[in-house]
């Protein structure tokens, strides 16, 4: 049973120090306005680079390993930010902004990577020439989130 004093819908400041919450014991909510595309973007990269690293790993993961574990870090970075927006506090805002900026090291160092060295990737990664195969999404994604995390905060 949940407790109703304990929604995840607030839309308060977050000063609360117990993982996030308001002294009435809600969490701040993250996904609002703006927030709710970035959150559905993270979505779609997290079904989309999941989808992509399970078929590759379970069918070709001989043909190019790094390439594939990579795509599989890449998806569980995703999923982990999209959790983290979802379930709100300021816990999960601090964590999730951790996260975005460790996926911009990761998608900045990849994507160098791959136009140093293209004989180490023999397929594409999500990362790949910083995702150009996703419209650079995975290069804007994070600064976006970010940003926004930074932004809503108050």
């Amino acid at each position: 049973m949940t407790d109703p004093t304990r929604s995840a819908a607030g839309t308060g400041t977050g000063t609360g120090d117990n993982a996030g919450e308001r002294p009435d014991g809600s969490r701040t909510r993250l996904v609002h306005g703006p927030g709710l595309l970035v959150v559905w973007l993270y979505g779609v990269m997290s079904v989309g680079a999941v989808s992509r690293s399970i078929y590759q790993i379970a069918t070709e993961y001989e043909h190019a390993p790094l390439a594939y574990s990579l795509s599989a870090m890449a998806a569980v970075v995703y999923a982990f930010i999209t959790y983290t927006l979802v379930r709100g506090g300021e816990t999960a805002r601090r964590a999730a902004l951790l996260s975005c900026a460790a996926e911009l090291v990761g998608v900045l160092t990849v994507g160098t990577w791959t136009l140093a060295d293209p004989a180490a990737f023999p397929d594409a990664t999500v990362w790949t020439d910083y995702g150009m195969g996703y419209l650079f999404i995975p290069v804007l994604l994070p600064i976006t989130g970010m940003v926004w995390l930074r932004t809503s905060r108050r």
